[in-house]
């Protein structure tokens, strides 16, 4: 009985033994990827007629993995060689569609990734979290500034982020101490070596085009414990992903081993690249009149079909209706060339309707910033670019002017001025802004958006409501003028007509408190929220600020206020010898005069002008206001009477703080 209790327990030592044994020396070699066994999910997949490990095809906006289907087993003390050879080919020679990442990961198909810049890697909420467990070696082709990344052909370790640990320029060195650089969307073969030492803890990569011996120095070198990122149990593999450019991502062979160096690849045994570009041209005069007409057939087909192609690329939608519109009506196609097109370097902005463009009109080689809108409803549409092609007659020099429109399948595309400064919010609230805004700065900036308010109040043909006035659609020319931009909440009606809207619209902290409850936006809401807008200026602090607790600028100075205090509200940058002690005092109080909590005792905009203009004096309102009550100089404010009563615009201003916690 012993003697079987120790032949039992021998062989499980043994297994165990052989077990360990495989997990620390596993490898394989792959000389192009024909009858391979690998774990393939999304466009990945190998091609049956060359064998290529294809990641991504011609498909805009998706993702490849593909994974050894077997986890390598990672101590602490584990090593890692890895060495592929890769390619990237783009329908466009200088542009690309992001890279290739090569990836630790604990899964082989990284569930909720995004394509992208996100690479089939992570998505909006997990890039970052150490419960990624991922370490990959990126090789990026996109200059993605959310991401912090160096420029746009770049080779970055990556640990649970795609906010690179350590990151550098494509290239190589040589042996002379000089640095060559490569370009990463060239559609040339190129090999990536990866090396761990479990020992030293040191991630070395090294990159160089295919036939050059391997460089002696590394392109990147890190100090990483990697056994503190990835799970025991691990999987390695690629993931790559595409965006608004047609590209492929090719890895042509991959060897592999734990605890040693990967075999080297046989480059003579790799498969080809599929051809890019035209093809050679017959040889005209050495062929018979059969393949010279059947030349010229081909190209009568092949002209035709570029035709075709070209003037379904560049399709656009008119229709009668279209033809009274006011402003300009471009060409997608100059919209597309202005914009080089559509590239992902080109953006400026991204908000709620859409991605904004910098672009170069080729023509008058004028600056535009091109909108680009979806919409899924027809009649919506009909009714979106009516009101916009309205707001196309503003002419104000504190308007942002909207100078044409492109209507294109289920999309818009508006062309409005650039505004070389960008947006107000960027100067208050960018902690890497280098520049900050003086005092007389931004009283120019508040006075000009009061007038460009006051305009479309009082100044136009129709009555514009804004209803979403806020720093971030205040834009700066190059003189630092403030317009007032981005009317896509926007809605027109004749002058004494009573406003009636169905929804509550603005952003949260410039909501005027009576909106959420009559749902009615009327000029008080707007001059609600030009009150807040005046606060953010000069105080320096956005609407609402959330830490523990839910802070409203607007209480937060009034509180101080009450206080007497109201000069420590505002902006510290500013510092105390760069304003104008009485102007900051004006531009605070008026402030808390617009954000008043009973719509009717709020000011025109006319009567703002007055106040920034020193015509007329802020009237005394400070112990009716602290009470909610209707302060004295209401006589001149009849205009702004709604069915709302007092009491209940004061019980909405009073409960602000519980109403936007609820809304968060």
């Amino acid at each position: 009985m012993l003697e079987m209790k120790t032949i039992v327990v021998s062989t499980l030592v043994w297994v165990l033994l052989l077990r360990t044994t495989a997990f620390s020396d596993q490898s394989f070699i792959f000389n192009g990827f024909r009858g391979a066994n690998l774990s393939l999910s999304g466009l990945a997949e190998i091609t049956s007629d060359d064998g290529l490990l294809r990641l991504t095809n011609t498909t805009t906006q998706h993702k490849g993995h593909a994974f050894y289907p077997t986890p390598i087993r990672f101590e602490k003390s584990s090593s890692f060689s890895t060495t592929f050879v890769f390619s990237i080919l783009s329908e466009y020679p200088d542009l690309s569609s992001h890279g290739i990442a090569f990836a630790l990961s604990p899964t082989t198909d990284l569930p909720g990734s995004l394509p992208s810049q996100f690479l089939g890697l992570f998505n909006n909420t997990n890039n970052g979290n150490s419960s990624n467990h991922v370490v990959a070696v990126e090789l990026d082709t996109i200059l993605s500034t959310e991401f912090d990344d160096i420029d746009d052909n770049h080779v970055g370790i990556d640990v649970n982020d795609l906010r690179s640990a350590s990151s550098t320029t494509a290239g190589y060195f040589i042996d002379d101490g000089g640095f060559r650089n490569l370009s990463l969307r060239s559609g040339e073969p190129m090999q990536l070596w990866v090396e761990y030492d479990g020992t030293d803890m040191r991630l070395n990569v090294t990159l160089f085009p295919v036939g050059a011996p391997k460089p002696e120095v590394p392109l990147l070198s890190k100090t990483i414990e990697l056994s503190k990122f990835v799970l025991k149990d691990t999987y390695v593999g690629f993931s790559s992903s595409t965006g608004s450019i047609i590209t492929s991502h090719y890895i042509l062979g991959w060897s592999f081993k734990m605890n040693g160096k990967a075999e080297d690849l046989d480059l003579s045994e790799l498969p080809s690249l599929p051809r890019i570009g035209p093809k050679d041209k017959p040889r005209l005069l050495t062929v018979g009149l059969p393949v010279i007409l059947s030349a010229v057939v081909f190209t009568a087909v092949m002209i035709s079909g570029i035709m075709l192609w070209r003037r379904y690329k560049y399709a656009e939608l008119l229709e009668d209706w279209e033809l009274e519109c006011g402003p300009r009506r471009f060409s997608y196609k100059d919209l597309y060339q202005a914009t080089k097109g559509f590239r992902e370097r080109g953006i400026i902005g991204t908000g709620g309707f859409g991605r904004v463009y910098k672009g170069v009109l080729q023509n008058d080689q004028r600056e535009v910033a091109i909108k680009r809108v979806s919409h899924e409803s027809r009649q919506g549409l009909r009714e979106f670019l009516a009101e916009i092609a309205s707001i196309g007659h503003l002419r104000h020099r504190n308007i942002a002017q909207l100078l044409g429109y492109c209507r294109r399948k289920g999309e818009l595309l508006l062309v409005y001025d650039y505004m070389s400064n960008g947006s107000l919010d960027k100067f208050l609230f960018d902690k890497n802004k280098q520049t900050v805004l003086n005092w007389r700065q931004r009283f120019h900036i508040v006075k000009g958006v009061a007038s460009g308010l006051l305009y479309l109040h009082e100044g136009w043909e129709q009555l514009v409501i804004h209803r979403d006035i806020k720093s971030s659609n205040v834009l700066l020319d190059g003189e630092m003028n403030g317009r007032l931009g981005d009317f896509g909440l926007s809605r027109l009606y004749n002058h004494g007509t009573d406003p009636q809207t169905t929804n509550v619209a603005g952003t949260l902290g410039y909501i005027a408190p009576e909106l959420p409850m009559t749902g009615r936006n009327t000029v008080a809401t707007d001059v609600f929220a030009f009150g807040a807008f005046l606060l953010e200026v000069a105080c320096g602090r956005r609407p609402i600020e959330s830490s523990d607790e839910v802070m409203n600028l607007v209480d937060w100075v009034m509180d101080h206020w009450r206080k007497g205090a109201v000069m420590e509200t505002v902006d510290a940058r500013l510092g105390s010898d760069d304003f104008v002690a009485e102007e900051v005092e004006l531009v605070i109080k008026l402030g808390l005069l617009c954000t008043h909590g009973v719509p009717h005792s709020r000011p025109n905009m006319r009567q703002v002008m007055q106040f920034l203009d020193r015509d007329i004096e802020l009237p005394d309102f400070s112990m009716d206001y602290m009470n909610g009550g209707v302060p004295e100089h209401d006589r001149g404010f009849d205009d702004f009477f709604m069915s709302t009563s007092s009491e209940q615009a004061f019980f909405w201003s009073k409960n602000r703080c519980s109403l936007e916690r609820s809304l968060m």
